[in-house]
C-alpha cells in the first residue's frame, strides 16, 4: 500500500485550529497522497482560530465518502459546528464502517463521537473532551498519539509530528 495512491479528506469550517489542518495537510501532500478540503459552501474562505485563511475545494454537500480512503478531523471551534451537520456524520461513518482511516486531534474527536464510530476504541483528544469520548464508549488515554485498527488520535499542536507520522505509516503497512 502507498500513500501516493491514496485520496484524502480534511473538512473546514470557521473557528478550525490552524495548525491542526494546515500542518497535516501540507504533509499528506508532501508524502504524495492527494488531499481535498470540503466546508459548507464550495469556494468560501474559512478562517482559523488564529485567521488563518483556507478555502473549501468542495462542498460537503457534494461529496461522497466512496472517493475517499481517509479523513482528517482537524480540532479548533469548527468541529462543533461541523458535526452537526448531518452529511458530516454519514461520511464519517460511512469511511469508518470500511475500515479507512479515520484520523482526529484535538476537538475533532467530537465530530466521530457524533457520528458513532468511538465505541470499543482507545483514543485520546484534549482532556476537554475526554468525558464525551467515555461516555461515547471509548477508552481515553493521555498520550501524543494513539493508533487502535483504523482510527488515529492525537491530543493538541504539539502532537502533531507523531499524529502526521502515525498517519503516513498506516498507509504504509
Amino acid at each position: 500500500m502507498s500513500i501516493e495512491d491514496k485520496r484524502i479528506l480534511f473538512f473546514v469550517e470557521d473557528l478550525y485550529e490552524d495548525l491542526e489542518l494546515w500542518y497535516p495537510k501540507l504533509r499528506l501532500l508532501e508524502a504524495g497522497a492527494k488531499v481535498l478540503v470540503a466546508g459548507p459552501q464550495k469556494g468560501k474562505i474559512y478562517r482559523g482560530k488564529n485567521g488563518y485563511p483556507c478555502q473549501a475545494e468542495a462542498a460537503i454537500d457534494e461529496i461522497s465518502f466512496e472517493d475517499f480512503d481517509g479523513l482528517i478531523l482537524s480540532g479548533g471551534f469548527a468541529p462543533d459546528r461541523l458535526r452537526r451537520m448531518d452529511k458530516v456524520k454519514h461520511i464519517t461513518a460511512e469511511i469508518h464502517q470500511r475500515g479507512k482511516l479515520i484520523a482526529h486531534i484535538c476537538h475533532g474527536g467530537w465530530i466521530a463521537i457524533s457520528a458513532g464510530i468511538v465505541k470499543g476504541f482507545t483514543c485520546t483528544s484534549t482532556p476537554g473532551i475526554k468525558d464525551d469520548l467515555e461516555n461515547a464508549g471509548a477508552k481515553w488515554v493521555d498520550q501524543p498519539v494513539v493508533v487502535d485498527r483504523n482510527m488515529i488520535s492525537s491530543r493538541r499542536p504539539d502532537d502533531l509530528p507523531q499524529f502526521c507520522k502515525a498517519i503516513i505509516n498506516f498507509y504504509k503497512s
